[in-house]
């Protein structure tokens, strides 16, 4: 695959407009709970998609189906053209294409902040120490957590840690980002800097999906707004129509709640 600019996010492999991601039909359960019922979502090349809905709706389940960490038991998820691999090195090889950053910063502790980001280019795709290194200053330098370089995760702010989180998934280069929940475990300060690399890596042409509790990030960044529900997309629209006329009861009533706290 062709590498970034310092500019771009989006690998030169990707054509923008295309269906790079596709959940055809996709169902869910664990055990008798049926999480994910029916689910049918295209997001294009360079489309930023938010996720938003109650706790419990199915929005992380969604998320982390589409890079396999949870698997599905009816219907098909495609990756640039291609079904999820079950499992082994096609699987290893897909996760390496697709981007994730948790709740949880999930840092090597025992890794410099640096050597935290090049680690993957350097096991994954083969690159040399010093060009994965080089590359990890720019991403590092991108995020504005240049000068940590040298310490060590616990060292830094959550908020920092998260950057550097992105920073690590932006090293290999993937074709898609997913955000599950990215700030809901920083404090409040510090969810700003974290809001901010993303819509900066929105504005790069990244495709990214994005589940998330923060409405001004929705508004301001995505291109599509998916509400989730007992498991199912009950509502899908831009920011502008679905904030300001919500279709759906079901999304009346819980913007109704959000949106006057």
């Amino acid at each position: 695959m062709l590498g970034m600019t310092a500019e771009s996010t989006t690998p030169a492999s990707v054509q923008h407009g295309q269906p790079l991601v596709v959940l055809d039909h996709v169902d869910k359960w664990f055990g008798d709970l049926h999480v994910l019922q029916d689910i049918n979502v295209s997001v294009d090349a360079g489309e930023v998609v938010v996720v938003i809905g109650p706790s419990g709706s199915g929005k992380s389940t969604l998320c982390r189906a589409i890079n396999r960490l949870e698997t599905i038991q009816q219907g098909e998820i495609r990756l640039d053209g291609q079904p999820l691999p079950q499992e082994g090195k096609a699987l290893a090889a897909l996760r390496a294409e697709v981007g994730m950053v948790f709740q949880s910063f999930n840092l090597f502790a025992h890794k410099t902040i640096l050597q935290n980001v090049a680690l993957g280019p350097i096991k994954v795709r083969g690159k040399g120490k010093a060009e994965a290194e080089e590359q990890a200053r720019t991403l590092l330098d991108r995020v504005g957590v240049a000068q940590q370089a040298n310490k060590y995760p616990a060292q830094l702010s959550g908020g920092q840690q998260q950057r550097v989180a992105i920073a690590r998934a932006l090293a290999m280069q993937p074709k898609v980002m997913l955000f599950d929940e990215p700030t809901s475990a920083l404090d409040p300060e510090m969810i700003k800097e974290v809001l901010d690399v993303m819509v900066d890596l929105a504005k790069g042409g990244m495709t990214m999906i994005v589940v998330t509790h923060e409405m001004g990030f929705a508004r301001t960044a995505a291109n599509r707004v998916l509400f989730m529900d007992e498991g199912r997309v009950v509502e899908e629209n831009t920011p502008e129509e679905f904030f300001t006329n919500p279709q759906s009861a079901r999304a009346q009533d819980f913007l109704g709640k959000i949106l006057k706290h």
